[in-house]
């Protein structure tokens, strides 16, 4: 590397850092040629379940060139998201207590993709007007592999749970990635470093992964809570407790996390009104107060609809029957995904006997057949 181009990346570095990055590194473009097999293999097993942008991008996500041909180099670049030591900020914590709904520790505050990508504008900025070229800034949402890119690089590598694990900042990370024309010097690849663990495997509630470093999504709780758009799979219900917005059980298991630092990026740093938010509370959201709570929160994303599904499978698994009340009116909402969570969890909580005058009048008065069939399922024990 000549004296010029080491100038400039430890200025660009410097500079990633004053923008709250925790790791820089770099890969060529073709550094990922393997990807698009893996990921022909996995929509060729069903693993992405409803997610149909995936296999309708795929051949653009497979190399960074497929989706921009100029491109010459990879800037991979994590910022962390982990939560601090103390014991209320455990991302388990909501476990310990069945009255309220846990949200994974990521959404806990702002959108990570305007936080991160407003950043890698920025960065990107000073890279063009320090060394020319065209560049490209990505966060999660373009057909761009990031985890395999980050692996390539050098900034972790792909754990068993798919995620990236880095020896210096655990798995507790957000990723972007600056797309350029420069031909910059590559920081060369991480080597797995999990050994015979299985942590994150074992800790999954839902057998999600069929494999080592296989996930199938329609087995995740990130995916069902977030992605999966009707009714979750009776099987899953009671696994799920009362997990309501994504889960960090995989992520909180690996032992690599005892080197994550806390994030220092205010607008990444948990929310106190949703680290542990009550279920009671959740309940009585119309769609104003949803949007109020959780303005600026990747939460919105999902609406108030799949949001009150969660809350509703939650509190069906709170073992609260005093719930039942703040359920009922939720019987007849508009939106029959919410009518069906609400049946379940209203019957887990009130006994099947005082409820057959209720049952029969609303099966009587439903028009959506999967309502109709949560009443008429066996009592959900």
């Amino acid at each position: 590397m000549d004296k010029k181009t080491s100038t400039l990346l430890t200025a660009f570095a410097e500079r990633a850092s004053g923008l709250g990055f925790d790791g820089v590194r770099v890969a060529p473009a073709d550094a990922i040629p393997e990807a698009g097999d893996r990921l022909r293999r996995y929509l060729d097993n069903g693993f992405h379940g409803t997610m149909a942008w995936m296999a309708e991008t795929a051949d653009r996500r497979s190399a960074p060139a497929r989706l921009w041909p100029e491109v010459k180099s990879v800037i991979m670049l994590a910022m962390t998201y982990g939560p601090d030591d103390a014991p209320e900020n455990h991302p388990l914590a909501h476990l310990q207590d069945r009255s309220t709904g846990g949200i994974s520790v990521y959404a806990r505050n702002r959108d990570y993709h305007d936080v991160v990508k407003g950043r890698l504008k920025e960065l990107a900025s000073f890279l063009v007007s320090r060394a020319g070229g065209d560049v490209k800034v990505f966060v999660d949402t373009a057909p761009v592999m990031e985890k395999p890119l980050g692996q390539a690089a050098g900034l972790g590598w792909q754990g068993k749970h798919t995620n990236l694990v880095s020896r210096q900042l655990g798995s507790w990370f957000f990723l972007g990635a600056i797309f350029t024309t420069l031909d910059l010097p590559a920081s060369g690849a991480e080597k797995d470093h999990c050994g015979s663990c299985r942590a994150c495997l074992d800790s999954c509630p839902t057998d999600a992964f069929p494999a080592p470093y296989q996930l199938d999504a329609r087995r995740c709780i990130s995916y069902l809570t977030i992605e999966h758009p009707g009714p979750i799979p009776a099987e899953f219900r009671e696994a799920i407790g009362n997990r309501i917005y994504g889960c960090d059980d995989c992520l909180a298991a690996c032992p690599w996390n005892k080197f994550a630092s806390a994030a220092r990026e205010a607008k990444l740093i948990a929310r106190e009104d949703l680290k542990n938010p009550r279920l009671e509370d959740l309940l009585v959201l119309d769609d104003a107060a949803f949007r109020r709570l959780f303005s600026g929160s990747p939460v919105k994303r999902i609406g108030r609809g799949r949001f009150l599904r969660n809350v509703l499978i939650a509190a069906g698994n709170s073992g609260q029957p005093a719930l039942a009340d703040r359920i009922r009116p939720l019987l007849k909402d508009a939106d029959p995904v919410v009518r069906g969570a609400a049946v379940w969890a209203f019957r887990r909580l009130v006994p099947d006997h005082s409820v057959l005058a209720l049952k029969a009048a609303e099966v009587a008065g439903e028009t959506d057949e999967s309502v109709r069939r949560e009443w008429l399922a066996p009592h959900p024990h």
